[in-house]
């Protein structure tokens, strides 16, 4: 069954973190608020969790999972990221962008994109998400919660729970996200490319 919490948007209670982080690490698919839309996300090394994201997207291995991280020490980890990269990645984060980066080493091949090692990351500017990424200690597993067919994102978590029945094992209502997207920078080339223009405003990244 489904389990459902509902947590304080700004003032998250720490058992319920502490709990949704349990079941994180035990193998569940969770629906969580971020600063941009609600999202699916799983555990970094859990194989048929990330399985279960792509069959409810609905999605193949070309499409690109996006490790959700604390903060840029951590991006650091997984991906290889030069200077003029990290000063425009410092002025955009945390917020609701999502940057194709050159995956490094640290990375598991099957999580990277199948025909090119890149991976996409992002720092959420939502306190309910970095609740659960600093009780995690590590990144999370994470797509933006589409649905197939289905053009804009999901923003009621009792919408949510109806759509998805038992195809989840956690939702976390944190009251309504907003309905666009991230902006997807893909800085693997030798300038930055706009692939999605979404909540994040370019002006941040010197793109405008």
């Amino acid at each position: 069954m489904t389990q459902f919490l509902s947590i304080h948007p700004t003032h998250p209670q720490p058992r319920l973190i502490a709990q949704a982080a349990a079941l994180v690490k035990s193998g569940a698919v969770i629906v969580y608020p971020t600063d941009s839309c609600y999202a699916l996300g799983c555990h970094i090394g859990d194989k048929a969790a990330a399985e279960r994201l792509r069959a409810i997207r609905q999605v193949d291995d070309n499409h690109h999972f996006t490790l959700v991280c604390r903060d840029l020490s951590e991006i650091a980890n997984f991906a290889k990221v030069d200077n003029t990269q990290y000063r425009m990645l410092k002025a955009a984060t945390p917020g609701a962008y999502t940057f194709i980066l050159e995956a490094s080493r640290e990375v598991p091949r099957r999580l990277a994109h199948a025909k090119r090692r890149s991976i996409g990351l992002r720092v959420p500017e939502n306190v309910i998400a970095q609740a659960l990424l600093t009780a995690l200690d590590e990144p999370l597993l994470s797509t933006t919660l589409i649905l197939p067919n289905v053009e804009d994102p999901l923003n009621d978590a009792e919408e949510i729970r109806e759509r998805l029945g038992r195809q989840v094992d956690l939702i976390i209502d944190g009251g309504a996200c907003g309905l666009v997207p991230t902006s997807v920078i893909d800085m693997t080339g030798d300038t930055p490319r706009v692939v999605r223009l979404g909540a994040g405003s370019l002006a941040a990244l010197g793109l405008s």
